[in-house]
């Protein structure tokens, strides 16, 4: 079978023949339709994560969307993060208690570019952040794959008002198409001005920030929380420091809360993925992708790594 394979930590992946792996007991062979490139990918490539460095050589992918059984199905693996093949290939070994069974409708390369970041930005906001409707959520990152997720997500649950907030041009750009309501630049590390900026944006104090980002941005939006509001840390992508003042905190007994989708147990991912495939099945949530066949997935896999793409790469296996 054709496959991406990482011969070398550090070094771009290869396609080349692999052997077709044979299921063992309460595993199920998957037909991979699509698998997207993401940042973890990335990580776990360099051998530089906190994972360690994986044994080479290996198959990447963090997760993906296929058929098994005669069901299509969203998947995980722990390509790179543990020994074993990833999604990456046309054929992929997946325990039968991960798969995920799509609803009818679902587009499996609109679920594969979902996929762990909305999972992401799901539970970040709902069960970790405590979205309640009628609240105002700002957004950081809001034109990455997360944080595009995050502001559809924070509109379905019902924010009465979503605050964006992102660098380039292009990135609030996909902010605005995601929904939010306003869009601010994060053109400046002062955070007096960036969280000027971010209340001015706001309709009174926010209740909960989403932020992948650290920094700057989440000490300028920790000082636009009402008191008792919530930050919500699943990334460090500008930063993995941030000058949060002890002041804010204290003065506003603020909540400062961190996430990982690794805390997530298998029946609490799988919920999230359901309710995440059935709301891209009906057109309420998605996120700026393209699409590049398997045998382009070297070209693909250095453009992702070099932030060139307008948004998620993902592979097309079949």
């Amino acid at each position: 079978m054709r496959a991406v394979q990482i011969h070398a930590c550090g070094e771009p992946p290869v396609v080349a023949g692999r052997p077709v792996p044979a299921p063992g007991p309460g595993e199920a062979l998957v037909e991979v339709i699509a698998a997207p490139i993401t940042p973890l990918d990335l990580l776990c490539a360099t051998g530089t994560s906190y994972f360690g460095t994986p044994p080479t050589p290996y198959v990447p992918g963090v997760q993906g969307v296929g058929t098994a059984g005669g069901r299509t199905v969203w998947f995980p693996t722990r390509a790179g993060m543990a020994p074993g093949d990833g999604s990456m290939a046309e054929l992929a070994t997946v325990p039968e208690s991960d798969l995920v069974e799509l609803p009818p409708g679902a587009d499996p390369v609109t679920v594969a570019a979902l996929g762990l970041s909305a999972v992401a930005a799901h539970q970040a906001l709902s069960r970790c952040g405590e979205l309640r409707a009628g609240e105002q959520v700002i957004v950081l990152g809001a034109g990455g794959a997360v944080g595009q997720a995050a502001v559809q997500l924070a509109r379905l649950a019902g924010a009465r008002r979503v605050v964006a907030a992102a660098r380039s041009a292009a990135a609030r750009e996909r902010a605005e198409r995601a929904g939010a309501d306003a869009v601010v630049p994060l053109d400046s590390e002062d955070v007096d001005e960036l969280a000027a900026a971010l209340s001015a944006a706001l309709d009174g104090p926010a209740d909960l920030v989403l932020d992948p980002l650290f920094g700057a941005p989440a000490a300028a939006a920790a000082r636009a929380l009402r008191p008792g509001g919530r930050l919500v840390n699943l990334g460090g992508s500008a930063s993995e420091t941030s000058p949060i003042d002890s002041s804010t905190l204290r003065g506003k007994s603020l909540r400062l809360l961190g996430y990982t989708n690794n805390e997530l147990t298998p029946a609490q991912r799988t919920a999230a993925i359901t309710e995440i495939a059935d709301h891209a099945a009906h057109g309420r949530l998605s996120v700026v992708h393209e699409t590049v066949p398997l045998d382009d997935a070297a070209k693909a896999w250095q453009r992702q790594a070099s932030g060139a793409p307008s948004g998620r790469i993902v592979l097309s296996v079949r």
